[in-house]
């Protein structure tokens, strides 16, 4: 059992770091085998097919980083620290080919629907977390305004999926600043939750 765990893990691994050379369409079953060492028979006995293996690395990658994100909405940090905490998380997962992995997978998804169907269980997991910070954010604060927590979690989401794409296409922060944007958004909650103390000096000297 150990062994097959250990065979596993080797193909997903060399999986991803075949994606990341070359992406989706150009992905060979035979190089990921080799990568890993093992014989090729090996990928159809634990995957079955390519896309069967590389959705198996997107679900590793994305349970693992969804399980991260969720323990720090889950801490007492205030929203705005949590979503700088996101910011920082989004920065690693771009080092870490992470996004890569999905980017890659989605734009499969378009002209696939059993890879659209499978990336899509996995982003609507990340909806589902933000929907649930959302709802705790309205008990919280007692209202989320004319927002229900769901879209209020599209609002959060789709920033960072739009921001993926275009770092993937090479459109530094000369062009589209979307990861200084990002980051701003954290400063606008801090506002919220944080707003500066009215008087002081400016209001000139309190009178009896």
């Amino acid at each position: 059992m150990a062994v097959e765990q250990d065979t596993r893990s080797r193909i997903l691994a060399a999986a991803k770091g075949a994606l990341l050379e070359v992406g989706y369409a150009n992905l060979s079953t035979r190089g990921i085998a080799e990568a890993a060492g093992v014989p090729l028979s090996q990928i159809h006995y634990h995957f079955g097919s390519r896309q069967n293996l590389m959705l198996a690395v997107l679900d590793l990658e994305n349970q693992q980083r969804l399980a991260r994100q969720a323990a720090m909405y889950q801490s007492n940090l205030p929203l705005w620290k949590q979503w700088q905490q996101a910011c920082d998380f989004f920065d690693e997962d771009l080092e870490s080919g992470y996004v890569r992995v999905l980017m890659e997978m989605t734009a499969a998804g378009w002209s696939n629907r059993e890879i659209a169907g499978a990336v899509s269980a996995q982003v609507q997991g990340w909806f589902d977390l933000l929907a649930e910070v959302a709802q705790r954010a309205a008990e919280r604060f007692g209202s989320l305004g004319p927002f229900t927590p769901e879209e209020l979690a599209a609002l959060a989401g789709l920033p960072f999926l739009g921001a993926e794409a275009v770092i993937l296409l090479g459109l530094d922060e000369s062009k589209i600043a979307a990861g200084p944007a990002l980051r701003k958004i954290g400063e606008l909650l801090r506002m919220l939750e944080e707003p500066p103390e009215r008087g002081g000096s400016d209001e000139g000297p309190v009178r009896p």
